[in-house]
Order: structure tokens, then sequence, then C-alpha cells
């Protein structure tokens, strides 16, 4: 496994395993499948209401607590509602912190949800905070009224929106880039059966989805792809096991096409800061 180090000092695995969609009955399933294969990231949210799932999972794998590194995201809007969010979901996953917390969306009242984060990261339930969704304005503003600078920022990151304009920025600011489906979702078929991406594939004895993740992880861009075919989950983990060269990277730039599969939230159009 290749790690980043946050702007705190922790280390944060570059591939994890993400649960969006995964359904709360069969999570703590397709979690402890992912846990064998030897992922040791694991990301989660309050909307996705598998929080227990993932708790239930690390307690089945036998692993320590502190072998796991967890995400998770909140959903409340406010500094109260956000305290007792957290305390919520770590009552879920049956566990005294997360590893790393994120505000899952801007609202109205971020600078307030943040400061609950800061509170959850002094107290010791969190070891690092974040964000997601926010571009460089809302994190300019976030960072002029807070006294933590995010660790993380996940954002949609893939093949066709590389983010070229936002990861600079996170960059300069020492925020780590996570990319949140990396595989493209609905879009990844079509990515995968590009030309150059199979050719990829062939050379390195792989597979299209680990070219594609392999891509992002080469340029320090956390992912967190999500499957509940196992055999994929094993091969996406694998995707570490070569690497592009410079050349390749630079030529995958091309199929930047600078917006969203899904065009949400339209506040990180590349236009919109």
């Amino acid at each position: 496994m290749e790690y980043m180090t946050l702007n705190n000092g922790v280390e944060m695995p570059i591939l994890g395993y993400g649960t969006f969609q995964t359904p709360p009955a069969s999570t703590a399933k397709n979690v402890e499948t992912a846990l064998k294969i030897g992922y040791r990231s694991i990301d989660t949210a309050q909307v996705y209401g598998n929080e227990q799932g993932v708790g239930d999972a690390l307690k089945q794998s036998g692993l320590s607590r502190n072998d796991v590194f967890i995400t998770s995201k909140t959903q409340t809007d406010g500094f109260e509602a956000t305290r007792r969010g957290i305390d919520d979901s770590l009552q879920r996953l049956g566990s005294d912190h997360f590893d790393l917390l994120l505000i899952h969306w801007p609202t109205r009242g971020s600078l307030e949800t943040y400061r609950a984060l800061e509170d959850a990261l002094k107290a010791g339930k969190t070891r690092a905070i974040g964000l997601s969704n926010f571009n460089s304005a809302q994190i300019d503003n976030l960072i002029q009224h807070s006294t933590v600078t995010p660790a993380v920022d996940q954002i949609e990151t893939h093949l066709y929106w590389q983010q070229t304009k936002l990861h600079p920025y996170l960059l300069d600011h020492h925020i780590a880039h996570e990319a949140w489906a990396p595989l493209g979702e609905n879009m990844g078929i079509e990515m995968m059966a590009l030309p150059e991406i199979k050719s990829l594939a062939q050379k390195y004895n792989a597979s299209p989805a680990q070219v594609l993740l392999r891509f992002l992880t080469q340029q320090q861009i956390i992912a967190i792809p999500k499957s509940l075919n196992a055999d994929h989950v094993a091969s996406n983990f694998e995707s570490l096991d070569f690497n592009l060269t410079p050349a390749e990277l630079a030529r995958l730039n091309k199929f930047d096409q600078h917006h969203s599969i899904k065009d949400w939230p339209v506040s990180m159009r590349e236009t919109a800061y």
C-alpha cells in the first residue's frame, strides 16, 4: 500500500474501498471481503446509512481498530446538529473515533458545521477533518474563519474530469485530493473501452479499471473505488502493482472533459469558481 501524509501528519492509504449505494444489509459482508483482500481504508457517510455495517465488518474481521482507516461524512448543518450527528455516527460504528471526518457538501451553515468537526478533532473523536464537494472559493472562506486547515477535499475525479483547475489549488494549500467516482460510475464502461486505456492495460498485464485507478494514484490523488463484485474489488486493489510512465500519464490528459458526469453540485463546475 502507498500512503498520503495529511497536513497534520496522519497517514492515509492512497487506495480505499467506497461504500456509496451499498445496501446497509450487505455492507458488513462487502466490507469484510475488502478487508480480507487487504484494503485498510473504508469510506462511508451518514447519508449512506451503512456506518453500522462498516463497524460490524471491522469487528468480524478480527483486525484492530487502529489497523483500519475509516472515513465518514456529515449530512447535518450547523454546530449542534453536527456535534450530535458525530456522536451518533460513532455509536453506529462502535468506535470511539473516526480517522477522517468530512463535511459532505457545502451548506449555509458550513462554518458552524466545520467548528463541530474541529471540536471533534480536539476531543479525539477523529484524527483528521476535511471537506467534500467544496470548490476553492468555499475552501478559502472556510480557512479564513476556522483554526484547522482541512486535511482532505473529496471531489468527483476521474479520467473524464481530472480536476485540473482545483488540483493545483489543493496542492498549494497542502490539502489532499481524494477522488470519488474514480472509475466514472455510469461512464466507466466507456472509459475502459478507450483504445488508449486498453493498450496500456495490455502493456502492463492489467485491467482497464486498474489503469484508470493508477492514473489517479500516481498523481497523489486518493481513490476509493466501490464494487460489490469480489473479483473486481481484488483487481482494483492490485492497481498499485505497476507504474505508468510520465509520458503515458501526460497522454491521458487529453480525455479531460472538464465537467461532471452528474453535474452536481453546481458550485463545483469549473466556471463557478
